[in-house]
């Protein structure tokens, strides 16, 4: 009978101690992708400068106004969101034009008053979520220039800059979520989506 070397031995050990950590590491990161991407599919993006998701349900009384005052017809609601009709957007439909009108008419506060649709005050108090660039299928990072997001963006520059054979890269610094470059994207699924600011955290 041939004898197995202690070395053969604690080595199968290593070798299976290894394989076992990195099957458990495997199953948690692909679970961590599938509730991202859960949240992300179950989130939506609120009009501008909205409480963050608790609080803006809370105070939300779905009385309609924002959408009413939107000249770009942006603002849907959702009737089964606490029975209140509570305002979303849906960006590749319609973006926002950050007038901030919606934000003036709202009557409780769940959207927060920016007091103009100057640059400044826009992203001092907008943060709707965050445009995340897929480079698989984005045409500028397929040997395709392209630039429409770019072209798009009302902070082009700051939060969304080219490179050369105009890719974008996003500043999550700069970005207001308005949805303005996934509109805009030629792309179909579009490479640059807007991921919702309650999705983020």
């Amino acid at each position: 009978m041939k004898r197995i070397s202690r070395r053969r031995v604690l080595e199968g050990l290593l070798s299976a101690a290894v394989a076992s950590a990195m099957a458990g590491w495997l199953v948690r990161s692909r679970k961590n992708v599938v509730a991202r991407a859960r949240r992300w599919r179950d989130a939506v993006i609120r009009p501008p400068a909205a409480l963050p998701e608790e609080a803006f349900l809370s105070r939300c009384i779905g009385c309609g106004q924002c959408g009413d005052v939107c000249p770009n017809g942006c603002i849907r609601f959702d009737r089964t969101t606490n029975g209140i009709g509570a305002p979303y957007l849906r960006l590749r439909e319609k973006a926002c034009v950050l007038c901030m009108r919606c934000t003036r008419a709202c009557p409780t506060g769940a959207l927060t008053p920016v007091p103009t649709d100057s640059g400044e005050d826009i992203q001092a108090h907008v943060k709707m979520g965050l445009a995340v660039v897929d480079k698989n299928i984005c045409n500028s990072y397929n040997g395709f220039a392209c630039g429409a997001c770019v072209q798009a963006c009302p902070f082009k520059g700051q939060a969304l800059k080219a490179l050369t054979w105009e890719r974008p890269v996003v500043d999550p610094e700069t970005c207001v979520g308005c949805g303005l470059c996934e509109k805009a994207c030629i792309v179909y699924p579009q490479a640059i989506r807007v991921r919702p600011q309650s999705a983020l955290s």
